[in-house]
């Protein structure tokens, strides 16, 4: 009884905030016409045709091609390996970090440059240095080994790059389970005689290891959808995101494309729902708050000595590789000539339209992050303090990006917005404008800032909130007085994040950019296929630099202005 008056006082409530019923109506219809539809058209046009109406003919056309049955077989190998191998890796340095006793600053700085690393660098940057490095040409093998027909090309390099490029996020994701570990636990089983190889198998790895198949998931949905790298450094191993993308461009097969698209969303479908409603709630439901007390760290040399220079010896390579990039750009030819050169900058902005692709990519994520970080806050507020039917239907949406690789939603976009909506003209002008190209970028980046958001809106106290509408105060007024500057921090954060994730994308990017516009990433992916590794270094380079720059700004402006900041002093 007292459930359903509280249901109708949050209903009438609700209905009484024309701003706040507004929103949720535009949000459900911006979530509805720019996920949902492009998702609904892929499947339509995968399963109906005007000559022929439903049919299963085009699957079964697509089912019948070798090329197509080897990628699905291609990429469901790449995701089980490098899901394996970058949850191995993210829990070795998440272990050491948390477990065992590091003498010097210098592992931690190294700890923290990996796990920045692939946040500020374009997706592709390792598989430009694999090619340098250890290619036909490369400084490793041909330089310092003469070795001169060695093939990076292929499963080995796409796995490789995949690994380095993912594990830091099993390695984030893994470090703050094994901090919420009761040291208690693992203390009494040593106190009962068990080796410290026993305590982890039977107390620590049972208690992670719901967390260990969430970031297992993670990975592999993020290396099945991964475009760039195999593109690259793939050479004749196609996956499902490749095998796409030249259906489309290259065929002109538009629904065996969409067919396949749909394949592809399939698995990654079925592995984010597995990943958000059964492991999520497992790993939630196994480490709640925090450890009780201090953790005693491993200092026995046995241990320490060969976890931490494994780690190291990662850490460094990890960082070569992405040192490699401004050294391609600055050797006249390399692995034959290393002499120093600025040629390469010099071609990216007189020969080959720099300024413009770095304006254009520039103003475009300018617009788009502010837009991302604002509209994920306020589903994330939706989502966290208010009640109301459609607030699941917004919570799974927003997420749902996640799990939608880029490659299918440029083709979703296109099959859904060229000839208008359903055919009838409008937004048909969407298409080849700058609009569609800001909306991916916020489709993309929505679910990071959205989850961001829910985290810090859940541990602000509800009673701050309800006193200012007592006050007489609307929804806009309390979140933008109230709420907004309480989780300042996670705004700015989102802010920043949704403009590197722009940025550097380009899976979704590539299908959808035109002649009128000239974007970094197209750019990089364009030289680096030609072979062209001086002038594609040069465009990652200057790509790192805006990007790193850009954190760095949002690390100072957090540090001086930020909600932490405030509250330090008010103390």
């Amino acid at each position: 009884m007292a459930s359903r008056q509280s249901a109708a006082l949050e209903r009438k409530k609700l209905l009484g905030d024309p701003i706040l019923v507004t929103t949720i109506v535009v949000l459900i219809a911006f979530l509805t016409l720019f996920i949902l539809y492009p998702l609904a058209i892929l499947l339509v046009d995968s399963v109906y045709g005007p000559e022929t109406g439903l049919t299963l003919s085009v699957f079964k056309r697509i089912l019948a091609m070798p090329n197509f049955r080897r990628a699905i077989s291609n990429t469901l190998t790449v995701g089980f390996t490098v899901g394996i191998l970058s949850t191995v890796v993210g829990l070795l340095f998440a272990y050491v970090e948390v477990y065992v006793k590091v003498r010097t600053k210098f592992m931690g700085g190294l700890f923290k440059v990996v796990s920045m690393l692939p946040v500020v660098s374009p997706p592709f940057v390792l598989s430009l240095s694999m090619i340098m490095l250890f290619g036909k040409a490369g400084i490793i093998t041909r330089f310092l080994l003469h070795i001169y027909d060695n093939s990076v090309y292929g499963f080995g390099g796409i796995a490789v790059v995949q690994t380095l490029t993912f594990f830091p996020v099993c390695y984030m994701m893994l470090k703050g389970l094994l901090k919420n570990i009761d040291p208690s636990l693992e203390e009494a089983a040593r106190d009962m005689g068990a080796s410290r190889f026993k305590v982890f198998t039977s107390v620590t790895l049972p208690l992670i290891l719901p967390g260990l198949g969430n970031a297992f998931l993670v990975t592999f949905i993020e290396s099945i959808a991964d475009f760039a790298n195999p593109m690259i450094i793939g050479g004749s191993y196609d996956t499902l995101a490749t095998t796409i993308y030249l259906q489309i461009t290259g065929a002109y097969d538009k629904q065996g494309a969409a067919a396949m698209a749909v394949v592809l969303l399939s698995i990654t479908l079925v592995m984010y729902l597995v990943q958000k409603y059964v492991l999520e709630k497992k790993t939630a439901a196994t480490l709640t708050g925090k450890a009780s007390r201090g953790r005693m760290l491993i200092e026995d040399r046995s241990v320490t000595t060969p976890l931490t220079v494994l780690c190291s010896l990662i850490a460094i390579f990890v960082i070569m590789m992405y040192v490699c990039v401004p050294f391609g750009a600055l050797f006249k030819t390399w692995g034959y000539d290393f002499h120093l050169t600025t040629k390469w900058f010099v071609r990216v902005f007189e020969k080959y339209k720099g300024l413009k692709a770095f304006r254009d990519s520039f103003v475009l994520s300018l617009i788009s992050a502010p837009i991302t970080a604002l509209l994920s806050m306020i589903i994330s507020y939706l989502v966290v303090k208010r009640k109301f039917k459609a607030k699941g239907f917004i919570e799974f949406v927003s997420m749902l990006a996640m799990a939608v690789p880029g490659t299918v939603l440029g083709i979703g976009y296109i099959r859904g917005f060229v000839k208008g909506v359903f055919g009838t003209g409008f937004l048909a002008g969407l298409y080849g404008s700058a609009a569609i190209l800001i909306i991916v970028f916020v489709i993309r980046s929505l679910p990071t800032g959205t989850r961001s958001g829910i985290s810090a809106l859940r541990q602000i106290d509800k009673s701050i909130e309800e006193s200012a509408y007592d006050m007489g105060a609307n929804s806009f007024k309390v979140f933008m007085t109230v709420t907004l500057p309480l989780i300042k921090d996670s705004f700015l954060s989102g802010l920043v994040t949704a403009f590197v994730r722009s940025i550097t994308a380009i899976s979704a990017i590539i299908l959808l950019v035109t002649p009128q516009f000239l974007l970094i990433t197209v750019q990089i992916n364009e030289f680096a296929e030609k072979g062209s590794y001086g002038v594609a270094c040069a465009f990652a380079t200057i790509l790192i630099a805006i990007t790193y720059g850009s954190v760095l700004l949002m690390n100072l402006f957090i540090k001086f202005f930020g909600t932490s900041r405030k509250i330090k002093e008010d103390n």
